[in-house]
């Protein structure tokens, strides 16, 4: 018997992600829900399948598991709302919208046994899990550089870059995900410039439009983070994990969005990507399969709410340094936020 699968957020991801599930072993049937009562009801009608009228009346409607596809901003209320609950959740990525809020939501799922699954599909796709495995296998001997790249060809609209965060916190955070996941090591010091070149709304909302982020890993690792939101050519996205022994790169396939000026060389050879759904088709639907796996029980959460704030630290150890023009540690991100929150109780 398979699950019935709550969906909160049909935006551009939700609607996606119902898509996927509905052509997924072990799904068999949806309920979906909008702050847009058109949207759901449009949705629901497309797709064939349940509404409900908000995110109470879904979790409330006999589900085995929910995505919460909604707002960054909603992330928190709505995980919380559905540990509560006992239902198997898994939240798109931010956990939250701030990091007060995030390690709030850390601190209740710790105190719960209900699983909790934060979406970072990279983890998913196959190329990422070969460096993943390639690591552990210990055949690149010691990891001395990751190189991770996310460049997108065109920046999000301004309202939500607005409420986003900044690059760090929206973008850079995948990357920082993947190669402390890859390394299996915590990063300990974060130097972080930016520049912007482009639309002069970016600069107004105190963000940058191209970013490079340093992290120096316990054991000495650096790992160096490229993103932008110009690449004109296409949607790049790349992992290189070099070692002592021998060199990986995940990414590197016919479509990647660089034109070689080798004259000997036709790679690449085929249309660059052009945006994230499409680069990573085939991780997307694996993370949902995990996800199914997680409801019933057969496998704990590949990416916990515990991985998402060690990210988020991350990310905030860059906007500090972004800001301050210097290099800033993880542990004095952690302190400032323990001092702030001593504060606010005195």
């Amino acid at each position: 018997m398979g699950a019935r699968i709550g969906i909160i957020g049909l935006g551009r991801i939700g609607s996606y992600h119902a898509r996927n599930l509905l052509t997924t072993d072990g799904v068999d049937a949806l309920v979906v829900t909008d702050v847009d009562a058109r949207r759901t009801s449009d949705v629901a009608s497309e797709l064939d399948v349940e509404s409900a009228a908000d995110p109470d009346a879904l979790l409330a409607s006999g589900i085995d598991g929910v995505l919460i596809a909604a707002s960054s901003s909603s992330h928190a209320d709505l995980i919380e709302a559905a540990v509560r609950r006992d239902i198997p959740t898994f939240c798109e990525k931010p956990v939250a919208d701030s990091i007060e809020s995030s390690v709030r939501v850390l601190a209740t799922a710790e105190q719960t046994s209900v699983p909790v699954q934060i979406g970072f599909q990279r983890r998913f796709d196959p190329s990422f899990v070969a460096a993943y495995d390639a690591v552990r296998s210990g055949e690149l001997g010691w990891i001395h550089t990751l190189r991770s790249t996310t460049l997108d060809p065109a920046p999000p609209p301004i309202s939500y870059i607005e409420h986003s965060g900044g690059i760090f916190r929206d973008c850079s955070i995948h990357d920082f995900d993947i190669v402390r996941w890859v390394s299996g090591r915590e990063v300990t010091t974060v130097f972080a410039t930016g520049s912007n070149q482009g639309d002069r709304g970016i600069a107004d909302a105190g963000d940058v439009d191209t970013a490079a982020t340093v992290l120096t890993f316990e054991g000495g690792t650096i790992a160096v983070v490229s993103n932008t939101r110009y690449n004109g050519r296409g949607y790049d996205c790349r992992l290189e994990v070099l070692g002592s022994a021998d060199s990986v790169v995940a990414g590197l396939d016919d479509r990647l969005p660089l034109r070689s000026l080798d004259p000997e060389t036709s790679f690449p050879s085929k249309e660059p990507y052009t945006f994230f759904m499409d680069r990573f088709t085939s991780a997307y639907r694996a993370e949902l399969e995990a996800f199914l796996g997680v409801v019933a029980g057969r496998r704990e959460s590949p990416c916990t709410p515990t991985d998402a704030v060690e990210s988020a630290w991350i990310s905030e150890a860059a906007t500090h340094s972004l800001r301050e023009g210097r290099p800033v540690t993880i542990t004095e991100v952690k302190d400032l936020f323990l001092h702030d929150k001593n504060e606010a109780h005195t």
